[in-house]
């Protein structure tokens, strides 16, 4: 149990209410405590002044630690119990430090990226990709059993569309007869057939017919669908891979858009829904407040909203999950009403336990990206480009021998730009990808964090550092401000990943990790490490850099930064 709910439970027990009911702050002066507990809340059950109340707190519990101030009950911790506590627990690598228990037991399906086959992968999707799998490492930190899906778009008129350009422009070509990446050579073709329809009148419905050959299964249509959809697939694996990103299983829309159909047929008869005079089919939401909402087009076809359903009841019968993320953007909220609305009309309980992590949109300085008219930045190209960059940093400072291999530390170094930078913001926020910015080895980044965990392990390195790091420590010797403020950083870290889990926010251990960043700077500046003049007070301090080093990495690990020893 950390410090703050050890302290919630006490001043709950005084005042004889449950834990929960009890607000916790961190006082504006360190001098007033460490913790402040504020009692107005209290007045009118009490019937008591907030200050009486705090007073009453501070002579029932009649502990040292404890101050009354005003309507606060502050708490002042026995510096040298809570720093031998919290370094212990850290260094001895405690599972209950490092991952916290709070959703034991909970099966958590998590989908994200959902990309299309008829493009790769782009700078929306760097942003969902970061953000479904931090999200999932925190779940499963905080000890949820997680299992991570990808539905993949692979049919639709989109997909057609890039096809019959392809057929009319395409001449046979291949990714390797053009040298081009097998994803970025399938988008091409989606932007040709941009170009196409705005001179072609007839375009789109070439498109639509192609779509309706393929549901027919048209032999030659399916074959080249297969054809380019492996394409795409096998170059958006390859991003995948080069930026950490796994899932435990893939979902592909043209397997599960039937049994989407059929559930909206056995909804039909079943009056849930009704048929149009042109023969759709649509949902009367009218009674929730939204609109009538259209599941089967009068052609037969299905929507998107028709493929979710099937996907959503083949994932439960395959994986019974407790709850179930979807990583999608914020334009897609009214849909995600829709769906969980209407798979609860279905009958499906396990619909109440749907969620929608919503998260901005992110764009350029240069403005809105648009698939269709080829402006938008592939995924590959924006990290090849802060490869790049890291890569003229080492060279420039000339670190090419220190860190060992240049190309392996810059593209570590530019996932963990991109990371940090697009997850450092709350997911709900639109944001602007800077990629100059977000490589700044100064500041709030992700390579001033990394730069931090090389100084430590450079530190711990050295020879006088390894002689010294044997044998007990004692922690009662760390007494100044500066180690204090750190040593209090680092022993929230189970409590920031509890709250990151509860709110599937990433932000708020980066928020964390730049404050391990800047309180382990203040440390290192005031108080000399390996001269601090005595060999139990280097132990001491030793054993605490060793202890922001090992939550820094643990940090890391959970918001996709890869760590290195030397920069």
């Amino acid at each position: 149990m950390n410090e703050k709910d050890y302290w919630k439970e006490k001043i709950g027990s005084a005042l004889g209410v449950e834990a929960e009911e009890v607000v916790v702050e961190i006082p504006p002066d360190a001098a007033m405590g460490d913790l402040g507990f504020p009692m107005f809340s209290f007045a009118k059950k009490f019937k008591k002044a907030p200050a009486a109340i705090a007073q009453n707190v501070v002579e029932i519990l009649s502990l040292s630690e404890l101050s009354a101030a005003g309507p606060y009950v502050n708490v002042k911790f026995n510096r040298a119990k809570t720093a031998e506590k919290v370094l212990n627990s850290v260094l001895s690598n405690k599972d209950e430090f490092f991952y916290p228990k709070t959703l034991a037991g909970q099966r958590i399906m998590i989908e994200f990226s959902s990309p299309n086959t008829n493009k790769p992968l782009h700078l929306g999707h760097l942003r969902n990709d970061a953000l479904g799998e931090s999200v999932s490492r925190i779940l499963s930190a905080a000890g949820a059993q997680v299992y991570k899906v990808c539905i993949i778009n692979d049919r639709g008129i989109h997909i057609c569309k890039s096809m019959l350009a392809y057929i009319e422009h395409g001449a046979g070509e291949t990714p390797e007869s053009s040298g081009l990446k097998s994803d970025r050579f399938v988008g091409d073709f989606y932007v040709k057939f941009a170009k196409m329809s705005k001179t072609d009148s007839e375009a789109e419905e070439r498109a639509r017919e192609l779509l309706r050959k393929w549901e027919a299964g048209d032999e030659k249509t399916v074959a080249l669908w297969k054809k380019m959809n492996r394409w795409t697939v096998d170059g958006m694996k390859q991003t995948y891979t080069r930026t950490g990103i796994s899932f435990d299983r893939y979902y592909f829309e043209s397997e599960t858009y039937l049994r989407g159909k059929s559930e909206v047929l056995a909804g039909l008869e079943r009056g849930l829904w009704t048929r149009n005079a042109d023969g759709s089919v649509q949902a009367d939401l009218s009674g929730e407040g939204l609109d009538k909402k259209v599941l089967l087009r009068k052609d037969g076809t299905s929507l998107y909203i028709t493929q979710d359903f099937g996907t959503a009841i083949l994932r439960h019968a395959d994986w019974p999950f407790d709850r179930l993320v979807y990583v999608v953007g914020s334009e897609q909220q009214y849909h995600f009403k829709v769906l969980f609305i209407l798979l609860k009309k279905m009958g499906f309980k396990w619909a109440e336990n749907l969620y929608h992590l919503s998260y901005g949109m992110v764009n350029l300085p240069e403005g809105k990206m648009k698939s269709r008219e080829g402006t938008v930045v592939d995924a590959d190209d924006i990290i090849d480009e802060l490869h790049n960059m890291a890569f003229t940093e080492i060279k420039n400072k000339e670190r090419e021998e220190a860190v060992g291999n240049p190309e392996d530390a810059a593209e570590k170094i530019a996932l963990g730009a991109l990371h940090y930078f697009l997850l450092q913001v709350s997911p709900e926020r639109d944001m602007l990808f800077n990629p100059k910015e977000s490589l700044s080895f100064n500041g709030n980044t992700g390579p001033d964090l990394q730069y931090m965990g090389a100084r430590i392990s450079s530190i711990l390195r050295r020879e006088e550092a390894q002689a010294l790091q044997n044998g007990e420590f004692d922690a009662s010797l760390l007494v100044t401000d500066e180690e204090w403020e750190l040593i209090k950083t680092i022993s929230r870290y189970d409590e920031v990943v509890s709250l990151a889990a509860r709110d599937y926010d990433p932000s708020q251990i980066c928020g964390w990790l730049y404050e391990l960043s800047k309180g382990f700077s203040r440390f290192y500046h005031e108080n000399s490490v390996l001269n601090a003049g005595n060999p139990a007070l280097c132990r001491a301090r030793l054993a605490l850099c060793r202890a922001t080093l090992a939550v820094l990495r643990g940090a890391f690990e959970l918001v996709c930064i890869p760590f290195l020893d030397t920069m």
